[in-house]
């Protein structure tokens, strides 16, 4: 398996997109995934790239218990967050959840480690993968013959309520800039999903697909500027030629006050080998 470098992101963002993850993650896939995982044993999860551990507290208390998590990262200050923020975690039955960390970048994982968790799972990573990427991951999980969930990954799609022309321009631009050349191969971007998709049924895996959108509104209005200005801000870097300046300062007095529903569609892809 090899996979080159993925972007890479601080805890600040992470930290303040946890909520909003958590209430997109699509809840019938874990409803699905629990009736699929051994039981009278503790259950063995790998976490690819985990982040700070939130999809250890979002998923390990829907599972029930007990659950051992090796938590994979390149970055050790998330890695020591992940650890720390797993202290009281409980699975769905009151059961312990117990963790471990790796220093290691997910290119040099192999199927044969794979095989020693019952689960493998990742948020957000898809579409920062490059389709080499992508089909040695999806290699590695298929030999491992485990389960994988994917969550969080982007489409391509953002809907702004009330909508304004620019908006498509925008989203054009930044889709543009998820599907563009890193570490020497193009980036899938919004067509992860599809990708990873043809990837699995190809090798006769069942595959669910749910949607997993951000809903933001009032509530949200920190979360939605940052999104808004990461989102603007890649537009403008592949399309600097984009008059925005008038739209930019109007998007942000509405969402400041409130008066946006933005919608950032994503996608949650569970997959189970063959049998």
């Amino acid at each position: 398996m090899t996979l080159g470098a993925p972007v890479r992101v601080g805890a600040g963002w992470l930290d303040q997109r946890e909520a909003a993850d958590a209430a997109a993650r699509s809840k019938n896939l874990a409803d699905l995934l629990r009736r699929h995982l051994p039981t009278g044993r503790p259950i063995a999860v790998h976490d690819l790239g985990c982040g700070t551990g939130s999809m250890t507290r979002w998923l390990a208390p829907r599972l029930n218990g007990p659950q051992h998590w090796s938590l994979y990262d390149v970055d050790t200050t998330l890695l020591d967050l992940a650890a720390a923020r797993a202290t009281g975690v409980r699975a769905a039955d009151g059961r312990p959840v117990t963790v471990e960390t790796h220093r290691l970048d997910i290119a040099q994982l192999r199927a044969a480690q794979l095989r020693r968790a019952d689960l493998i799972t990742a948020s957000a990573l898809l579409d920062i993968l490059t389709a080499s990427d992508l089909d040695a991951l999806a290699r590695a999980c298929i030999e491992a013959e485990r389960p994988a969930l994917f969550t969080l990954t982007v489409i391509g799609q953002v809907a702004l309520t009330p909508p304004d022309p620019i908006d498509r321009v925008v989203t054009a631009a930044f889709n543009a800039h998820q599907g563009r050349l890193a570490r020497g191969d193009i980036l899938l971007g919004p067509d992860a999903v599809s990708v990873a998709t043809s990837l699995f049924r190809r090798s006769g895996a069942d595959v669910h697909v749910r949607p997993s959108p951000w809903r933001l509104g009032p509530p949200d209005a920190t979360l939605a500027a940052a999104w808004f200005d990461g989102w603007v801000g890649a537009a403008r870097e592949i399309r600097p030629d984009l008059a925005l300046d008038a739209y930019i300062d109007r998007r942000r007095r509405e969402l400041a006050a409130g008066r946006v529903l933005t919608v950032v569609h994503h996608a949650d892809l569970l997959t189970f080998p063959r049998r």
